[in-house]
């Protein structure tokens, strides 16, 4: 088994083993958007994406999960490959320090992109590990990759900031604006970018959701783009 395998077997294992502690909850949602970004870039060539996501959550401040999203950006390249869904494994350790608003989160996240690739075209999964801290609606949170970043040769070492500010300001609607920065290691020129957004939501006791956020980033392009999203939380 290769070491990327390993990792990700290794994440869902030990989301399995917490989970049979009781003292725990699961929530999950489905979610449908008009582009899957991530970062700043589009992973389905502008077009919509299914996604769906479940998170166990121990009171202890242990967490894993699991998360996918339906993309396009590997078969954009050859219409005949497989490979058009992305799966997220994940674990970390959430927390507060004392009984103050400061928090902090750290953990790991693999994406596995299963089926075959375009010819030429290197594995694409990823694991990278993630350091976050919060106070009150503040929140930073730092990546690095441990494997080469989504296919790129040699790019392991790889890092992203993200900084964002997110608040409730009526019942049910709360406002973020977001900005990151991506370095991918042994790539110039488009290897370094920033990346941005300011967004809307609305909450409904039902369970659903909807959004609307306006996204950027500083690549050659026209990469202005408004994103809608609908959810549904259980």
């Amino acid at each position: 088994m290769s070491p990327r395998k390993i990792a990700a077997a290794t994440l869902l294992s030990a989301g399995l083993l917490m989970a049979g502690n009781a003292a725990a909850e699961v929530s999950g949602s489905v979610t449908v958007v008009s582009d899957y970004l991530f970062r700043g870039i589009t992973q389905t060539n502008e077009e919509p994406a299914l996604q769906a996501g479940l998170t166990w959550e121990h009171e202890s401040g242990f967490y894993a999960g699991a998360w996918g999203s339906s993309i396009s950006w590997l078969s954009d390249a050859d219409p005949e490959i497989s490979s058009q869904v992305e799966l997220d494994g994940f674990i970390g350790y959430a927390g507060s320090f004392g009984e103050s608003d400061f928090g902090y989160d750290v953990g790991a996240n693999y994406y596995w992109y299963p089926g075959d690739y375009p010819a030429g075209f290197t594995d694409a999964d990823t694991l990278e590990l993630y350091l976050g801290v919060s106070y009150k609606f503040l929140s930073a949170k730092y990546w690095y990759a441990v494997t080469d970043l989504f296919g790129i040769p040699d790019s392991d070492g790889s890092t992203n900031l993200d900084l964002s500010a997110s608040f409730e300001f009526e019942d049910g609607w709360s406002t973020t604006a977001a900005v990151g920065k991506q370095w991918v290691k042994g790539v110039g020129g488009t290897g370094t970018y920033a990346f941005w957004k300011v967004g809307v939501d609305k909450a409904f006791d039902s369970g659903f959701g909807i959004g609307l956020s306006y996204n950027d980033n500083d690549l050659i392009g026209p990469d202005e783009t408004f994103v809608l999203s609908l959810s549904k939380s259980f």
